[in-house]
Order: structure tokens, then C-alpha cells, then sequence
């Protein structure tokens, strides 16, 4: 790795500052106003006055001289998660219940780091830079493209921190990297009554203990073994006394796929297997589902671009494939919806933390990371201006 961005030592120092601020002080989806404050005051600090705010939290400046001039987008999710740090990191969150834990600190302080690198020369078009909120919740992206900050755009870049590589890899794959992500609710109901009388009532845990069971046969014995599935129960709810049968139980969870056939099928099944409890205990069930997420498909003609790039700044032997889709959900899907676009995995893993998924209240990544990522998306972005003929031709 000898790329020039990567020996810029002040550039690194401010983008570990910028990190370690944001995770000191995290804040969840569509609460962001400090983090985009923040953000709005080091974009000012590189003399980028281009900015407008959206959604409440978002934040989209533009780099380049004429707003008509072609465009690339580079994005970076900004929310937290309502996890109790226990990293034991001098800066760890100082907001209770709220932790950065997974990387976004760092995808804010890289494409800051890019917008610093982008400045430093001319660029052959445009270049928006997009904060988006709320990627952990319901799905900024779709608010964002909804207030114009796709406008112009002809292709999307963007990356995501990962544990499983060392720093110094970047993993790039065209077409599905990352799952449909559905959510569902299955309400039980019977009849409540007294513990000691349960010939009175109708047990809706009962029933419900069944149908969580049962649910996992959808992926072990109806899912082709080689088309990657998963049906997860997140909650169960019900009941109210240790000496009452409850009337109500809900469960919650979530389905995960890649192939649209899969899907459809596992939401077949999922309303199949409630009707048919129903009448084996006696009870009534309504099914609810909630489509997602729809699955992250990088483009070709971006995948070749991030390809390139991501070996200008790491080599080619630390350019590596994803050969399997994560079952993971990105809202980056939503942009990729719209123009062509690529997101890649950053090698990130940090000693001591390398069992420590995303998500985890002990996540942590190898600061490291940070230049990589901010050279990647501007090499990105410039290789990407000087192509835009392969990028339309490969549109949506």
C-alpha cells in the first residue's frame, strides 16, 4: 500500500479525531442532530459551503464548480444503535444505551477524509457527499433520495467496515452482496384463564412455543440448502402473571434471503404454518409481514470502477472477492434502485476484537481503516467521473 493519500499523517490524525467524537457521543436514527451539526462544521473547516440539510438529520454537500456538471454520489450512514457500550475505550459512548457499534463513527470520518482529499484538486465533475441517517432504522436512504440527494447523480459509491478482512483488504462483488431483509409479526390468541385450570382456556404461549419450532422446518426441510435463507424469532411476548395463562402471545422476527423465489415461498409458509395452529390448539392467528430492506446488487460497470480504485489504493492482492451475499440488510439498496452503483466491504479486523460481529456492545475496528477508506472513495469518485459512459449504459 503506497498510494500517496495513505502517508497524509495529519489527515489520518483529523479523521481518527472526528471517529472518536462521533462515538463518543452516538446518537440513533433521526436523533442525529449533533452528528450533523458536526458534520456541517468540518465540511465548513475544508471551505465546502455547498450543504443542505434533509430529513431533519441528513446532511449532502457538493464538491466541483457547476451544479449542472456530471455527478457521482459517496455516502456514508451517520446513526448509532441502542446498545450499552462495554468496549472499555477512553472514549467510549457517553450517551447511556446508545453505542457506535457498527463503524458508521468511521464511515462519517472517511468520507469527511475523502472531501478533504477531493479538494486538493480539480475534479472532472461533481461530487456529492451524502450523510444519511437513520440506516439502522426504517431507511434513510429512502428519505434522502425522496429530497433531491440523488439529483444528478449517475452512479453511487459507498463502503462498510468489516470485521472478517485485515486491514489492507478491500472486498469488492458485483451483484447481490447483501439479503432481503422482512420483518414479521404472528399474534396468538386464545383464552386466558387460571393456571391450575388450564382445561378452561386456551394457551397461547403453548401454541406459540410450537409454532417457533416449527417455523425453523421452513428453512431445514421446504429451503433448496443451497439458496441462503434464514427465519429468526426476535421476541415473544405474553403473559402477564406467573399464575395465569395468557390470553395474547405475539412473536416477532425476521426473514432473510437472496432469491425472490425463496422469499416468496418462506412467506407462504410462515402464514401456512399459523392458519394450521389455529386449528390444532384452538386458537386464532393473524400474520403480519413487513417488506424490508430489498437485497444490495452492485452493478457491473461500478463493481469494474471499485474494483480499480480499491487496487490503486490497496494493490491487487488486497482486492479480494465476497463469494457469498450477506444475509445482513443495507439501505444502500435503495439508492442502488435508482443510478449504478457498488458498496465494498473494508477490512478493518482489530486484535483482541476479531469475535466481535456488529452489533456487538464490545464492537471495535482498527482505526487504520480510516485512510483506506477515504482514499478508496475518492479514487472512487474521480475514476468514476472520467467514465460515465459505462455507468449510464449500465443503469437500472
Amino acid at each position: 500500500m503506497n498510494h500517496p493519500w495513505l502517508n497524509d499523517s495529519e489527515c489520518l490524525e483529523w479523521m481518527r479525531t472526528i471517529r472518536r467524537h462521533l462515538h463518543r457521543y452516538p446518537e440513533l436514527g433521526y436523533q442525529e442532530h449533533a452528528t450533523a451539526a458536526f458534520i456541517e462544521e468540518k465540511l465548513a473547516e475544508l471551505g465546502i459551503t455547498r450543504v443542505q440539510r434533509l430529513m431533519g438529520t441528513g446532511v449532502v454537500a457538493w464538491l466541483g464548480k457547476k451544479e449542472t456538471a456530471p455527478t457521482v454520489a459517496l455516502r456514508a450512514d451517520i446513526d448509532a444503535l441502542p446498545v450499552h457500550e462495554q468496549t472499555g475505550l477512553p472514549f467510549a459512548s457517553e450517551h447511556p444505551g446508545v453505542m457506535h457499534a457498527c463503524g458508521h463513527d468511521g464511515h462519517v470520518a472517511m468520507l469527511l477524509g475523502a472531501a478533504r482529499l477531493l479538494k486538493e484538486g480539480e475534479l472532472p465533475g461533481r461530487v456529492a457527499l451524502i450523510f444519511q441517517p437513520a440506516e439502522e432504522a426504517d431507511g434513510g436512504a429512502q428519505g434522502m433520495i425522496a429530497g433531491g440527494a440523488l439529483e444528478g447523480a449517475t452512479a453511487i459509491f459507498g463502503g462498510h467496515i468489516e470485521r472478517l478482512y485485515p486491514v489492507g483488504e478491500i472486498a469488492v462483488q458485483p451483484g447481490i452482496i447483501c439479503a432481503y431483509a422482512d420483518e414479521f409479526r404472528i399474534t396468538i390468541t386464545g383464552k386466558g384463564g387460571h393456571a391450575a385450570k388450564p382445561h378452561d382456556s386456551r394457551d397461547s404461549i403453548v401454541a406459540a412455543s410450537a409454532l417457533v419450532l416449527q417455523l425453523q422446518t421452513l428453512i431445514s426441510r421446504e429451503t433448496d440448502p443451497v439458496a441462503p435463507a434464514v427465519v429468526t424469532i426476535g421476541t415473544i411476548q405474553g403473559g402477564s402473571a406467573a399464575n395465569a395463562i395468557a390470553e395474547e402471545t405475539v412473536l416477532t422476527g425476521t426473514v432473510r434471503t437472496v432469491d425472490p423465489a425463496t422469499r416468496t415461498a418462506l412467506f407462504a409458509g410462515i402464514r401456512r404454518m399459523a392458519g394450521a395452529l389455529a386449528e390444532l390448539y384452538q386458537v386464532s392467528t393473524t400474520v403480519a409481514i413487513s417488506e424490508g430492506y430489498p437485497p444490495v446488487v452492485n452493478s457491473e460497470a461500478a463493481s469494474r470502477i471499485a474494483r480499480e480504485a480499491a487496487a490503486a489504493v490497496v494493490g491487487e492482492a488486497g482486492v479480494i472477492p465476497q463469494p457469498k451475499p450477506s444475509l445482513g440488510g443495507e439501505d444502500f439498496s435503495f439508492y442502488l434502485r435508482e443510478v449504478p452503483g457498488c458498496l465494498v466491504r473494508f477490512g478493518a479486523r482489530k486484535e483482541g476484537h476479531e469475535q466481535e460481529s456488529a452489533h456487538s456492545p464490545r464492537f471495535d475496528f482498527d482505526e487504520r481503516v480510516l485512510p483506506i477508506g477515504a482514499a478508496f472513495l475518492a479514487q472512487a469518485a474521480i475514476a468514476a467521473l472520467s467514465r460515465l459512459d459505462e455507468l449510464t449504459a449500465d443503469r437500472p
